[in-house]
């Protein structure tokens, strides 16, 4: 299959598109990054404890079923508490990316907040002997500073934005930063978040849905020759139908015989040595307050 728009394949290789398998391992922070006070929610806690206790070890097992590795955004206050679990991701060949540290949106914070964040998720996983070369905003709220902040603390890639399908890089004040772009339609937590206290979502949608989701996807981004990027979070497709989905679709990607997997980190490497990736410079867009008054 080649790409419709007649150029040169550059980053995908001799691939029709490149799939990349990214986990979010949160575990407590987006229901404490919602308030302090469901520390004191017994069933909210279990339900998010369920992340490390089954659903990652799950996860991990059926990546090795098919010998891919994949990328794992973590929290640094989950490096902080799960450290062996961590630590056991990277032993076992994945890469480990930046993921904050209390998982609060960014677009809540002040700079020095957002500043905080990288700062202290980054020690984290440095404690722990990782490197991160990737992040990803929480929420995908990520702010007109965020590049900026991820070069300043030498990470190479972004996954937070939406404006394509394709990778291309971002031209900051210190240095390009390749963004891998992402979508909800990618994302579990569209298809399996349900959570009434705090509410994070409200769908149990039948594995089955999210797997034909995702397949469209799939084949989309192969006619288009683009990025195919599926965010999971182990407290939610760790959970066994849904687990076993992933191996579905593991098996669906691997069948269509024209697919690659990589890393966030190997995917990056391959953009920067592309010269035909799009570079653009970040521009936030200007709101007149006469035309748009309520703040």
């Amino acid at each position: 299959m080649t790409d419709s728009r007649g150029e040169g394949l550059g980053w995908r290789g001799e691939a029709a598109a490149i799939a990349l398998l990214t986990f979010a391992v949160d575990v407590e922070t987006p229901v404490l990054a919602a308030g302090r006070r469901y520390a004191d929610h017994a069933m909210a806690m279990s339900h998010q404890a369920y992340d490390i206790r089954r659903g990652l070890p799950r996860l991990l097992g059926i990546l090795d079923e098919f010998s891919i590795k994949a990328t794992f955004f973590v929290p640094g206050l989950v490096a902080e508490w799960w450290p062996e679990a961590i630590t056991q991701i990277a032993e076992r060949g994945h890469e480990i990316a930046h993921h904050s540290y209390t998982h609060r949106p960014s677009t809540g914070l002040t700079h020095t907040e957002e500043r905080w964040e990288f700062e202290r998720g980054m020690h984290a996983l440095n404690r722990l002997g990782i490197e991160p070369s990737g992040y990803r905003s929480p929420m995908w709220a990520a702010t007109w500073r965020s590049a900026d902040l991820a070069r300043e603390f030498a990470l190479t890639y972004d996954t937070s934005l939406m404006d394509d399908d394709m990778p291309y890089v971002i031209e900051t004040a210190r240095g390009p930063l390749v963004e891998l772009p992402v979508h909800w339609a990618l994302d579990d937590w569209e298809q399996y978040a349900f959570l009434p206290e705090p509410h994070l979502g409200y769908a149990i949608e039948p594995p089955e849905k999210a797997l034909a989701v995702w397949t469209a996807e799939l084949d989309g981004m192969r006619e288009w020759g683009g990025l195919f990027q599926l965010t999971s979070h182990s407290f939610l497709s760790g959970r066994p139908g849904r687990a076993r989905n992933l191996r579905r679709l593991i098996e669906t990607v691997l069948a269509r015989g024209d697919v690659e997997f990589r890393t966030g980190e190997q995917l990056c490497a391959a953009v920067l040595a592309d010269e035909a990736v799009e570079r653009r410079k970040q521009e936030p867009v200007q709101v007149n307050e006469d035309i748009y008054p309520q703040w």
